[in-house]
């Protein structure tokens, strides 16, 4: 189980456990409510507050399951829009594939990239971007350097290569870019 599922159990158990906690009270007043009173005469306000204070507490028990429940069909099911935007760019590669053998190369080649640019634009609409790295200046925070060079070409930390392109994710970096970076 991951931490998160971890959490989510505690929170149910607990919730569970204060729900149960309410229905107890409840019903304990209820048996009191029923006994005479022997020790001490009620005070009517009090109560009320006390049957207040469980309805409340009740409330907030099923609060916290549907909140909890609300959170885990939004984690099921949030990439649902992503999903139907790239089911389009899946029938693309069906069709190519059935026809790779009957179209000419060249043609099959402009197919693939036309499907490529598909799908990099829904992508692009669920807020990827790639990272610019050939020429720029290194940062460790987008770019991973897997080699170094000697280069008179370019100034010192400077990308001179890009080995496999990086993503952002609504500018948070999702994959740096593996670089080579001059010395």
């Amino acid at each position: 189980m991951t931490k998160k599922q971890v959490d989510e159990a505690e929170l149910k158990d607990q919730a569970a456990a204060a729900e149960d906690q309410a229905e107890a009270q409840v019903e304990q007043d209820a048996k009191k409510a029923d006994q005479p009173a022997e020790e001490k005469p009620v005070d009517p306000e009090e109560e009320a507050l006390n049957v207040r204070f469980m309805r409340l507490s009740a409330d907030f028990a099923n609060f916290k399951k549907r909140v909890e429940k609300e959170k885990a069909d939004i984690y099921r099911l949030g990439n649902e829009k992503l999903m139907l935007e790239l089911l389009p760019v899946l029938d693309n590669i069906d069709r190519a594939l059935d026809h790779a053998n009957e179209s000419p190369k060249e043609k099959f080649v402009e197919g693939v990239e036309m499907i490529m640019n598909s799908l990099m634009n829904v992508l692009v609409n669920a807020g990827l971007k790639e990272i610019e790295a050939d020429g720029k200046p290194f940062d460790h925070n987008a770019h991973h350097a897997v080699l170094t060079e000697e280069s008179d070409e370019y100034d010192s930390d400077t990308v001179t290569m890009v080995l496999q392109k990086g993503y952002k994710l609504n500018d948070k970096v999702i994959r740096p870019a593996m670089v080579k970076v001059s010395k």
